[in-house]
């Protein structure tokens, strides 16, 4: 038998009422809670430790302890899953079980509750969009999720838009590298299937609208699901004094809810052109990365706009060097030739001015970069930060 492992921060739940099955756990122990939740092919409890709660589900021998190193894979991946705190196995009433310990999802929602909730129905246009996108950010870390369905899913309000995060993740299989089209092509029948069948369950209850989409909904989510990962993934042919389109790239990216990790130019095989080739991450990225290269303190956004403009500064240095320059490096230069530079500059920038402009630091930053952006896209190449910050000067002087 395996033996048990709680992190360390982790209550040990010894108090609970393990003698018994889950299913007597409500009339015997008073840590049980009641939240909302989808259907569990497997027993789950939820208890209260200090006002957190944590899901503990009851599985087979053995699949606790996988299912816990999967997620934990996860979750240094930076993905949207549920946290993993631990698993045991031990002897029950009807056997030898292994349980799963998680941390349930704060504020989350059920896909059934999306239904059954009319002041929910205008989520379900973006449950689609969620799904989509929570398959592809798998996809692209290597993840083969094996049981895509709704009922795998939590999702959560995002400013006004849902966000997905796995639960399930006992046929889940993580590979090294992105995988390979048959294995993406495989997830996706599978999850056609099972929106399919979660659909046709509301079907049956009750709770779905006349006339709503059953068949069809898993093939939009697919059809979602392809167009983002064409956008993510496509390479582009670019002019060498087209830097501009990197950050019109860029901001597509952005705008599907997706943070940039890297970006990559090479000399293409079309003559004096350049290939450019962009990685994404995850939406945690860059507020963190920009306090540890930079000690700038940034909002979630503004940090996203200050490493967009790093990554370019480090393809063009990495390109016309011919080696690859370390982003620290890059970092710094950007630091003392860029950023310090329009922050001295923006000081004289007279507050009584402003009018409506923002007068935090990181934010004039952005709207300057915002500016140079336009003007590049007027001029058609790019007209630097130095001309922007003096066309932003004169526009508030």
């Amino acid at each position: 038998m395996n033996q048990p492992y709680f992190r360390a921060e982790t209550p040990n739940f010894q108090d609970l009422p393990w003698d018994h099955s889950l299913s007597e756990w409500p009339r015997i122990s008073d840590r049980l809670e009641q939240v909302q939740r989808g259907l569990s092919r497997h027993p789950v409890v939820f208890v209260n430790y200090s006002g957190t709660l944590y899901a503990i589900k009851e599985l087979p021998p053995g699949r606790a302890e996988k299912e816990f190193a999967l997620l934990s894979q996860m979750e240094v991946h930076r993905l949207p899953c549920v946290t993993p705190f631990g698993h045991m196995e031990m002897l029950t009433p009807h056997g030898s079980s292994s349980f799963l310990f998680t941390r349930y999802l704060e504020s989350s929602i059920p896909y059934r509750s999306l239904f059954m909730h009319s002041q929910l129905d205008r989520y379900r246009e973006s449950l689609l969009d969620a799904m989509a996108g929570l398959l592809t950010q798998l996809h692209l870390s290597g993840v083969f999720w094996g049981d895509c369905s709704l009922s795998n899913t939590l999702f959560r309000r995002d400013a006004g838009a849902l966000q997905a995060y796995l639960v399930d993740a006992e046929t889940a299989e993580i590979n090294p590298t992105r995988l390979s089209p048959v294995m993406r092509h495989h997830d996706l029948e599978i999850m056609v299937e099972n929106v399919e069948n979660d659909l046709v369950d509301l079907e049956t209850l009750g709770l779905l609208t006349p006339n709503f989409p059953v068949t069809e909904t898993g093939t939009t989510i697919l059809e979602r699901y392809r167009r983002l990962w064409e956008e993510i993934t496509r390479e582009q042919i670019i002019n060498p004094e087209e830097r501009y389109r990197i950050q019109e790239r860029i901001r597509a990216l952005n705008a599907l809810g997706f943070s940039v990790r890297e970006v990559e130019i090479h000399d293409s095989d079309q003559g004096g052109k350049l290939r450019l080739r962009i990685f994404v991450t995850d939406r945690n990225y860059h507020r963190d990365l920009l306090l540890e290269l930079t000690g700038v303190n940034a909002g979630e956004m503004q940090a996203r706009q200050m490493i967009n403009e790093i990554n370019e500064l480090r393809a063009y240095q990495s390109q016309t060097n011919n080696q690859s320059i370390p982003l620290s490096s890059v970092a710094c230069d950007w630091l003392e030739n860029y950023y310090q530079p329009m922050q001295h500059k923006l000081q004289n920038l007279p507050r009584r001015s402003l009018g409506e402009a923002p007068t935090d630091s990181a934010e004039l930053y952005c709207q300057v970069l915002e500016h140079k952006w336009f003007l590049s896209e007027q001029a058609h190449r790019d007209v630097g930060h130095q001309a922007a910050t003096d066309d932003y000067l004169k526009q508030f002087s």
